[in-house]
């Protein structure tokens, strides 16, 4: 299950934090199901105990569950979050958001800069038929603007989050910008539009060396929010909702008592970035890619899965460790080698003997560096059930890139 933070941000976990050398028998599964290669493999029991972890871990906070879809993209997995107790899902683009919307997801949040209000000319509507609650965010005065006329154009209200930039640096004002009081005010004072409060992603916490890593970021990342919180309230503003996402600092950290939402996506699956966190164990990776040993040199092994089936991504933000991947025997067989995949080419991994070459034909289980990135490549994951057997579903949401 998902490493524990105790009160004083430690993580504890059955393994030790992010081994050098990964445990074999971690890594360890059923034979895969018969699938033409490569191919994704989700492993269900995983799957639920992962979501189960840590929608325990929000209930225990008393903060609300707005699980990343962008991890997934599917509609499956988006209904077991929900089902567990989840009152929403947070999307990327608006496409990704509509996929969800017309399956009646009840609340969403798109965690993404509009700048022109056209964007949301699918959204909309289907919102405004499903009566779905909708919150986005805005990170400059063209936003807000680009976001009333779109909100007031179809005839809905839109909830505003201002996007804080913690450390990432990627989206949003800093903390004690002056300008973030002002455009707070404009999201309140502007039709169609209410300031729903403050969101940040701490994605600069993937490149944490450790727990305490992981608990000063989730520290000062709430301590910033907390403190613009009160400015704004101090000027009449009133801030209803703080939101936080990042599965290392929602899973490695004790969540903050100034959190009212959190927002983790990777948590589903985890992937080589979060065992090498120290977040999670090799037992409770969930994904795969199986691939097949098609050729071997004097130095490797070469698989069927490259880039455009890994994804060059060595974690999220560019932040991974050491190679792509772990690999291990797919057949069930008892085999306990572990390797690394080392480099890619389009369609071929690169495997290094490591002492000893697995057979030719025989298939392997890659276990990603960034799970989120390996799933976005294909159209169809295979979920194999804990009797064995073997279900194909849809990655709903793939190629929403507007």
């Amino acid at each position: 299950m998902l490493a524990a933070a105790n009160a004083t941000g430690n993580v504890t976990a059955d393994i030790d934090s992010a081994p050098a050398q990964p445990k074999a028998n971690g890594f360890l599964r059923p034979a895969a199901a018969e699938r033409p290669t490569p191919y994704i493999e989700v492993d269900e029991l995983r799957l639920a105990r992962n979501i189960e972890a840590m929608q325990q871990r929000a209930d225990q906070a008393g903060v609300s569950m707005f699980p990343h879809v962008k991890t997934h993209k599917s509609l499956y997995v988006a209904r077991r979050q929900l089902a567990l107790g989840a009152r929403g899902i947070t999307a990327s683009k608006p496409s990704e958001a509509l996929v969800f919307a017309e399956a009646g997801i009840p609340s969403i949040i798109l965690a993404y800069p509009i700048v022109k209000p056209q964007s949301l000319d699918r959204l909309l509507p289907v919102v405004k038929a499903r009566g779905t609650q909708l919150r986005t965010i805005a990170a400059s005065a063209t936003g807000v603007e680009a976001l009333s006329a779109a909100a007031t154009s179809h005839g809905v209200e839109i909830g505003v989050f201002l996007k804080v930039d913690v450390g990432l640096g990627r989206v949003g004002l800093k903390p004690n910008d002056p300008a973030a009081l002002k455009l707070c005010a404009q999201i309140a004072a502007s039709d169609g539009l209410h300031f729903a409060g403050l969101l940040s992603h701490a994605g600069h916490s993937y490149a944490a060396t450790g727990p305490q890593g992981l608990a000063k970021v989730a520290r000062d990342e709430a301590a910033d929010l907390a403190g613009l919180a009160g400015r704004l309230r101090d000027r009449g503003i009133a801030v209803d909702c703080i939101s936080v996402g990042a599965t290392p600092t929602c899973a490695g950290a004790p969540l903050s008592q100034e959190v009212d939402c959190v927002r983790p996506g990777n948590y589903v699956f985890l992937d080589g970035t979060a065992l090498r966190l120290g977040i999670c164990t090799a037992d409770d990776l969930a994904l795969s890619v199986v691939a097949r040993v098609v050729a071997s040199n004097d130095t490797h092994f070469i698989i069927d899965a490259g880039s455009k089936s890994m994804s060059s991504d060595r974690g999220a933000h560019g932040m991974g460790g050491a190679g792509f991947g772990t690999v291990v025997s797919a057949e069930g067989d008892g085999e306990t080698g572990v390797w690394t995949l080392e480099r890619l080419s389009e369609e071929h991994g690169f495997v290094p003997f490591s002492g000893r070459p697995l057979t030719l034909g025989s298939r392997v289980r890659v276990f990603p560096n960034h799970s989120c990135a390996s799933i976005a490549n294909f159209d169809h994951f295979t979920l194999h059930h804990a009797d064995g057997g073997a279900t194909t579903l849809p990655v709903d949401a793939r190629c929403c890139q507007t």
